[in-house]
């Protein structure tokens, strides 16, 4: 599929596919996006019901690896110690990747952002002391851990142009990986999605979504 580079509503860079009319992020702020669905309502709401110093985290479609990348910088200043999986059945190539410019909007490393993507697939890197990152490449219905996560990033694309990634079978797998009082988020809020999560076992909270979105979803194990 081709993708094409799209700026989004606060300066920072998707990619579009314009076969399914989709890109990998809100239009309204990649980042802003990021930070108010995965960063304050996954990380940093685990961190306020939890006091372990560290969390492993599931990553579902590890895409263009801002969500990663965030993690690792709140990683970094807080000094927590995370165990990241990326799940990712179509990788990108690097040359897509130097066109996104994170790292200089958010005044951070672009040689630890490459490290993310040209670390090797089903392997546990180090990336620093706190964070190491192992990348998986399969299709999400493979994913067949138990009880082994803290938090799940739920990123996949849209329900309508893949809504195979947002059924009650997706949803189970989720909920199996997840230790006991683990948390799922994603910027969706479709009632599709939510019924199905509910289905599954989720207690599911609708929460205030990110800019140009009105809700956003939480589910708890």
């Amino acid at each position: 599929m081709k993708r094409t580079l799209l700026k989004t509503g606060d300066g920072s860079y998707t990619l579009h596919i314009s076969e399914w009319d989709e890109q990998y992020h809100s239009k309204h702020g990649a980042i802003a996006e990021a930070l108010h669905v995965f960063i304050k309502e996954g990380l940093y709401y685990w961190l306020s019901e939890n006091s372990k110093t560290e969390i492993s985290i599931m990553e579902i479609g590890f895409g263009t690896g801002l969500n990663a990348f965030l993690t690792f910088l709140e990683s970094e200043k807080n000094k927590l110690k995370v165990n990241y999986t990326g799940v990712e059945a179509y990788p990108l190539i690097l040359e897509e990747i130097k066109t996104l410019n994170y790292t200089s909007l958010l005044k951070a490393s672009e040689e630890i952002f490459l490290q993310l993507h040209t670390s090797p697939w089903e392997e546990k890197t180090i990336i620093s002391e706190n964070f190491n990152l192992t990348k998986q490449q399969k299709f999400f219905s493979e994913i067949t851990a138990e009880n082994t996560f803290d938090l799940i990033y739920f990123d996949a694309f849209g329900i309508r142009v893949q809504p195979e990634l947002w059924t009650e079978e997706i949803f189970q797998k989720m909920h199996n990986a997840l230790i006991p009082n683990g948390a799922l988020v994603t910027y969706a809020a479709n009632g599709n999605a939510r019924r199905a999560m509910q289905a599954v076992g989720f207690k599911v909270e609708r929460l205030a979504g990110p800019p140009g979105k009105k809700e956003m979803l939480r589910g708890t194990k």
